[in-house]
């Protein structure tokens, strides 16, 4: 009877992997159509609004960027230098030291000559308390502002101190060790002040610095990493950002603006309640609310992202540092997606709550789960001698060769555009790496996901953890 039972229940799992598959592989033949649509008009429309005429313009909105920086005294002065190169008319520099332990703010201080000053500083996001707020007594860092609070155990609480320190109307918060291109805020403002529907949050592409020639904060020369962690990680960023985020983008169903780069209606964004500070994935949930408010308030509303690579950031470079992040990134995702459950198929919430949220939770935070059962059920057949090996070989070459394809088109397609890498050769190494990706790097993806999910219904002390810099390459002297 128990064998019977088990063989039941592998046979019955057998077939929902099948259509789960099947219906998986429809989702992304469906967004790989959207994305090169939304590519398309993306290049078509560009031109619709002149940059030059744009920067003349009376209506141009200010933007401040806002940089939380813990500990970062390694890199701050450059990366600093870096963010005073945007090519933007109207724009203030927040760096925002949260509590730093290090020589973070003593840096700032001697670097830019700043002296603390009287700041008329209002609290619309409620944050750990404020130290003081610092200014450059020389006219060439005029737009710099540090913020010096306690230290707030996370990001969010940093960046929340930052938006309410701005006096822009548009705020860009990104990482402080990134490397911005110079028209950066010029590439993210320009959405704002084009549609007639009320944009309020817009992402562009990241990329990966590990291994890129830096020159005192500036990016010399791209190079794809040498160190493997890295190298599989580039495949991440490219699939996700160019293919995926890109899908979602031309049917306004955007639920994550990273972190690492994002720009964002400030108005619109305190009264969601800016970003919550016990997020452990406050971008993703800070978009969910603010997608909610606007719901809720019955206005339309846009949120787009940009084909274009203007930001790269250090990754993770080592195992232990790679898990901890997917980790907490994984718990973030399940998070908020039982924190806003209440929208599931709620029409108030039209595409987010019938279509948005059910993707993420089906194929986002359901798929680590399949896949592990999808192995014990394999271990389970072998040991009952019920393997079927024709429907094994079937389903997994099926997905394998759709996710390689997709890999390489995102690859192609990046390539083909935007000139991303030295040469051919990086080029074939890492199409050689997405062949190898499936087998070596994604296993751990899956832990790190399971990790997360039994951290977060276990209600396991959230952590955000340290991510530990190397710093970066400098061009050879000639």
């Amino acid at each position: 009877m128990t064998y019977e039972i088990l063989s039941y229940f592998v046979d019955a799992y057998r077939i929902f992997i099948a259509v789960f598959s099947g219906t998986y592989i429809l989702f992304y033949v469906v967004l790989s159509f959207l994305s090169y649509w939304a590519i398309v008009d993306h290049l078509r429309f560009q031109k619709y609004l002149e940059e030059e005429v744009l920067i003349r313009s009376n209506y141009l909105l200010g933007v401040s960027v806002v940089a939380p920086a813990f500990n970062e005294g390694l890199n701050i002065v450059y990366n600093v230098k870096s963010l005073f190169s945007l090519t933007y008319p109207k724009f203030e520099i927040i760096i925002v030291n949260d509590g730093s332990t290090d020589d973070t703010l003593e840096k700032l201080i001697t670097e830019f000559d700043l002296v603390k000053i009287d700041f008329y500083y209002q609290e619309k996001i409620k944050t750990q308390p404020v130290r003081g707020h610092y200014k450059s007594k020389n006219p060439i860092y005029s737009k710099l502002l540090v913020v010096d609070k306690v230290n707030g155990k996370s990001k969010a609480d940093a960046s929340n101190a930052g938006i309410n320190s701005s006096k822009y109307p548009l705020f860009l918060c990104t990482d402080v060790d990134c490397i911005l291109k110079p028209d950066t805020i010029l590439k993210l403002a320009k959405p704002f002040m084009e549609n007639d529907t009320r944009v309020i949050a817009i992402g562009a592409g990241i990329r990966i610095s590990n291994s890129c020639e830096i020159k005192e904060g500036f990016l010399y020369k791209i190079h794809f990493p040498k160190e493997w962690y890295p190298r599989f990680q580039e495949l991440e960023y490219v699939r996700s950002f160019l293919f995926g985020r890109m899908a979602w983008s031309q049917i306004n169903g955007l639920l994550l603006v990273s972190g690492g780069l994002g720009m964002f209606d400030k108005e619109i964004a305190i009264k969601a309640g800016g970003y919550w500070h016990q997020s452990l994935g406050e971008d993703m949930e800070l978009i969910t609310r603010m997608r909610k408010y606007m719901h809720d308030r019955k206005e339309e509303f846009l949120i787009k992202y940009i084909p274009e690579s203007l930001c790269w950031t250090e990754v993770p470079s080592t195992r232990e540092i790679l898990l901890r992040q997917r980790t907490r990134w994984a718990r973030g995702l399940v998070q908020t997606l039982y924190l806003h459950r209440k929208m599931f198929f709620n029409p108030k919430y039209g595409r987010t709550g019938s279509l948005v949220l059910p993707f993420f939770f089906l194929f986002e935070f359901l798929v680590p789960i399949i896949e592990f059962l999808g192995i014990l059920s394999l271990v389970i057949s072998y040991c009952l001698g019920m393997m079927n090996l024709n429907f094994l070989l079937v389903v997994s070459a099926t997905v394998y060769l759709f996710y390689l394809s997709i890999t390489t088109i995102s690859i192609l397609i990046d390539e083909i555009l935007y000139k991303s890498y030295a040469n051919y050769k990086e080029l074939l190494i890492l199409l050689g790496m997405a062949m190898i990706e499936p087998l070596i790097y994604h296993p751990l993806t899956v832990y790190a996901s399971l990790k997360g999910y039994a951290h977060f219904f276990m209600k396991k002390e959230q952590k955000w953890g340290v991510m530990i810099r190397k710093g970066f390459d400098t061009p050879n002297k000639s």
